[in-house]
């Protein structure tokens, strides 16, 4: 029986929702609408009663408070509607819960044909009004064709009794599975099906692969398994192994390094290896409280004697570039796997996010399939359901903006989690798989949402690239999958467990084999929403929401009720063998059968040349800037500029307080509006201990020198940890490196060269501050192809190459939460200082930037300068001198002052003649002081009785008092020469600092 469920908001109820669409619709049609209502709808495609039809809208779907509902067209009036709905295959998350719904409180369960759709009608009442134009208001606005169908009525058009009509967006394959061979007669031929089927196969690997078919040994033991030529399953198989995403081949690649300047060349073997894998070993060898690195789904540190922490970083930029919501909540769901598959799994304890987005009030020519607004209300979206809903909390995050990220957005997020430090008797980040282990797959079914997910985050986007690597994650289904695994975990069930990510069960089960040494899988038993995926599509698919996990044959039903309890579906799919090969059947007959070795022997390096430019040959200069006039209006400015402006309308869509253990909020002082330097939670409630957490990303830099990009975000990372109480001795970090594609092409990548260096330059400077502040790298990521191609005004593709960025996520010990410390100032006549040195340093900046200059003096890092003021900062932290504490980052010293008075709601007596400057400092240049970015400098506020004790502890370290807090709001600048640049209130401030998204709040 089919039946369709209206509900909506009584009339007389103010409909937010409605609202927000009438909103956008004004400010992207320039239409004021008079109204818009949203009617919820929901089609049951199942078998129900009068009764029970009845029993559900009363008891499940309606709030007869608030809302009404009916089984018939609720009678609303409209100039126009708009229908919304899935495509068929698209995770409906709410459909599935409506149904788990329906099934508890009617006490009996449904059958696979029985489910549940969402859809929604928006009903539009204005003038002006057509078809057409609200075709485009569902384009634009309201739906994604990739995921999303519509319609448009008119009233004319509206049929009361039939509305929308019964749409039931189902699966239907006349299709019969079949493995097809795939023909390797010559190179061509094998590439020719590498373009045909999406594979992204590197043109180099086709020679090997072919080879590797047409060996006698291997063909040998093929026909003794049915098999001749390989199967489509195998190649793809071999396509999501070798795939950039997969296996890091650029990271791994050989890179040919020539300075143009100087002409001094050097190669490079492996960056990976050099730069990251191998000075983090050696790291882990002197650091007792690093426990696992670098080969797990994330990195596992000591938190304490009983627990360890995980921590990883991922991305997720061209799904989120396709369909922003189902990217993000995609990307975030998927990164919590990740702790939980570390070991035998970790406890999630709080995520993070980082948006790159252009600009929002971008209208230029170019046109991307999605506009920059709408990329970040969708992204925001994801993330704020995949964490809330799982019960995460949310306490850090970060937005910028640039029109490098017009042709890729950049969707970062990270994951946090706790392991116990033995589980079982045995240390809990270790696992492994043996020969007569159970394969088993848990949580989602397999459909065809996620297939070539990695091979097309391998290429730059465009118009060919495939939409079915577009999934919405569920992060209810997940949650109770994580919870089950949990309590498997601790009975001792699970030997090795890994997250079903990118390339689906081709990874998870091809790299848990390799502990075996082989295994054996059933595709015929994996579980599918709907019939009719072609075997290779069951073997790739990256269907959300599922884990594999080997576990002992004896354990097998107490595993399997433990699953039922929890209302997860866990198969058994196949099991681990010693045979050296990766087998694969359907129906009991081998479809594949592949050595274990394949994938790691025989296949050619990358290679890169690269070629490194210095900033003054490639025209940058510093420039010269006239004096202000107005520094009150100009600092006002720059506070309301879209990189310095509140984003606070994002961060108080996520929940922070969840789990209970949040420390240092997002949102600080008086006001708790100010964004923190850190988050700090406390992951064990009945510990004091704590784990504080940050990230930073300046790609403004990279404009320079990505060497200087790169040491200026893992200076300021750690200055931000330091400033919350923040150990050095424990500080873990996460390179997140997201580049444009650095393969030289004459007319296709022109600066791959330039690009290929700017890698290598960034690679090498975050080994070498690793290495001088002691940092061991305990996970990380690369995301390469940030790329994107543009419609151009007449038809033309424009292609748009993102910002070389690296995001550094850093964790530090907090030994005592009760020390920690924010950035507001707290107590009138308490002496502000700065800590270090500020030099003529704007290359880059927001100021500069603001001017429309690039300029050429980036920031700078002395790591080994600053090392011994940071040491005696974690001293005084320890013996608390401060009442406050600031990392002076982007917008230089004059935006954190403003912050930490804005924070406090208190006022400043500054003098900047009292400012440290190095001898190169420009004479009487207020501006520049005020607004240089240089690296390694804080602000602490002191009081007066411990004023001796903070001097003595510094002496010899560049420290400088700067005044002190006033009892009013008022911060006043004196300037170089002794005169009052400046005397502006923290409320005008905070106005400007809020205005530009203050709407969206």
């Amino acid at each position: 029986m089919q039946a369709r469920l209206e509900i909506a908001l009584k009339p007389d109820l103010a409909d937010a929702e409605g609202l927000g669409v009438q909103k956008k619709i004004a400010e992207v049609f320039g239409i004021e609408l008079d109204s818009v209502r949203c009617i919820q709808i929901l089609t049951f495609n199942a078998e129900l009663t009068e009764a029970e039809s009845t029993l559900v809208m009363e008891r499940i779907f309606c709030n007869p408070v608030s809302q009404v509902a009916s089984y018939t067209p609720l009678d609303v009036d409209f100039d126009g509607c708009i229908w919304v709905g899935f495509r068929p295959g698209v995770r409906d998350n709410a459909g599935a819960t409506a149904m788990e719904a329906l099934s508890d409180v009617l006490g009996r369960s449904f059958g696979p044909e029985d489910v549940v759709y969402t859809s929604k009608r928006y009903c539009l009442k204005g003038r002006g009004l057509s078809t057409e134009l609200m075709d485009r208001m569902a384009g634009e606005l309201l739906a994604n064709d990739i995921i999303q169908q519509w319609r448009v009525f008119m009233p004319g058009s509206w049929d009361k009794t039939e509305g929308v009509g019964f749409v039931i967006p189902r699966v239907i394959l006349n299709h019969e599975p079949e493995v097809a061979r795939i023909p390797i007669d010559n190179d061509a031929a094998l590439q020719s099906v590498s373009h045909a089927r999406n594979l992204a196969l590197n043109p180099n690997d086709i020679p090997v692969i072919r080879e590797y078919f047409l060996r006698e040994d291997v063909q040998k033991i093929r026909k003794q398994k049915g098999l001749d030529l390989p199967t489509d399953i195998e190649i793809e198989y071999i396509a999501q192994g070798r795939s950039d995403h997969c296996n890091h081949n650029t990271f791994r690649g050989l890179f040919r390094y020539r300075d143009m300047e100087t002409g001094e060349t050097e190669t490079i073997d492996n960056l990976f290896k050099t730069c990251i894998q191998k000075p983090t070993l050696a790291m882990q060898e002197e650091k007792d409280w690093v426990v696992s690195v670098l080969w797990d789904n994330a990195g596992a540190a000591r938190f304490d004697e009983s627990w360890n922490y995980v921590i990883t970083g991922e991305t997720h930029n061209s799904p989120s570039n396709m369909e922003a919501y189902g990217g993000a909540i995609t990307g975030i769901v998927g990164v919590y796997r990740d702790p939980l598959g570390t070991g035998r799994g970790a406890r999630l304890i709080m995520g993070s996010y980082g948006f790159c987005v252009g600009p929002l009030d971008y209208e230029g020519p170019l046109k991307p399939r999605l506009h920059p607004k709408r990329i970040l209300d969708g992204v925001v979206e994801g993330v704020r359901d995949g964490g809330n809903k799982s019960g995460v909390p949310t306490p850090f995050g970060q937005v910028t903006f640039h029109p490098g990220y017009m042709g890729k957005c950049l969707v970062f997020v990270t994951a946090l989690g706790i392991m116990p430090r033995t589980v079982a008797g045995t240390p809990g980040h270790e696992k492994t798989t043996c020969p007569g282990d159970l394969i088993i797959m848990c949580g989602g079914r397999v459909g065809k949402d996620g297939i070539h997910g990695v091979t097309a985050s391998s290429e730059t986007f465009s118009a060919h690239t495939p939409a079915g690597h577009v999934q919405i994650g569920d992060p209810y289904t997940q949650k109770k999958m994580h919870d089950f695994l949990l309590e498997a975990r601790d009975a001792g069930l699970i030997a090795f467990m890994t997250d079903n990510g990118g390339g689906g069960l081709s990874s998870s089960v091809g790299e848990s084999a390799r502990f075996a040494g082989g295994c054996t899988v059933a595709l015929d038993q994996v579980p599918l929403k709907y019939e009719g995926l072609d075997q290779w599509e069951i073997w790739v698919s990256e269907s959300q929401e599922r884990m594999t996990v080997a576990i002992r044959p004896e354990s097998l039903d107490t595993f399997m009720a433990l699953s039922a309890k929890h209302a997860v579906e866990s198969t058994v799919i196949g099991s681990y063998t010693d045979t050296g090969y990766l087998e694969i059947t359907w129906k009991g007959r081998s479809v594949a059968w592949i050595h274990m070795d394949f994938l790691e022997e025989g296949f050619p390096q990358w290679e890169f040349d690269c070629e490194w430019v210095p900033p003054g040959l490639r025209g940058l200069c510093e420039p010269v800037v006239g004096v202000p006039s107005d520094y009150a209006g100009l600092l006002q400015t720059i506070l309301a500029r879209p990189n310095m402006a509140s984003k606070e309308w994002i961060g108080r869509q996520y929940d922070h307080e969840v789990q209970a253990g949040s420390v240092i909020k997002p949102f600080v002082g008086k006001g708790r509006d100010i964004p923190s330097d850190a988050a700090v939670i406390r992951p064990v409630l009945s510990s004091e201990r704590g784990l504080a957490f940050t990230q930073t990303l300046l790609p403004f830099y990279s404009k320079i020198d990505a060497w200087h990009m790169t040491t200026a975000v893992i200076d300021e990372a750690v200055r931000r940890l330091l400033a919350v109480g923040g150990g050095l001795s424990e500080m873990g970090g996460v390179d997140n490196f997201c580049w444009p594609d650095i393969q030289f092409h004459p007319s296709k990548n022109p600066d791959g060269k330039f690009k290929a260096a700017q890698l290598v330059r960034s690679c090498k400077a975050l080994q070498s501050m690793c290495a001088a502040y002691g940092i061991p790298l305990l996970s990380g990521k690369d995301s390469m192809y940030v790329d994107g191609h543009l419609q151009g005004p007449f038809g033309e593709t424009r292609k748009v190459s993102g910002l070389e960025t690296l995001q550094f996520s850093a964790t530090a010990i907090v030994d005592n939460v009760r020390r920690c410390q924010t950035l507001d100032v707290k107590k009138p006549g308490d002496r502000v200082f700065l800590l270090g040195i500020t030099r003529n340093e704007l290359g880059g900046s927001e100021y500069y930037d603001l001017l429309g200059y690039t300029g050429l003096n980036v920031p700078e890092v002395d790591a080994e300068a600053f090392l011994g003021m940071y040491r005696n900062f974690e001293k005084a932290m320890e013996l608390e001198l401060m009442n406050s504490a600031h990392a002076v980052a982007r917008g230089g010293l004059g935006v954190h002052l403003a912050f930490i008075a804005m924070g406090g709601e208190l006022g400043l007596d500054i003098d900047l003649a009292k400012a440290g400057t190095d001898s190169g400092f420009p004479d009487g240049r207020d501006d520049l002081l005020l607004f240089s970015e240089s690296c390694g400098r804080m602000l602490v506020t002191v009081a007066p009785e411990k004023e001796e004790a903070f001097r003595f502890l510094f002496e010899g370290q560049p420290y400088f008092c700067l005044g002190q807090v006033r009892e009013d709001n008022l911060l006043c600048i004196k300037g170089l020469g002794g005169d009052s640049i400046l005397c502006i209130s923290t409320a005008d401030l905070k106005q400007s600092f809020k205005k530009p998204f203050g709407d969206r709040i």
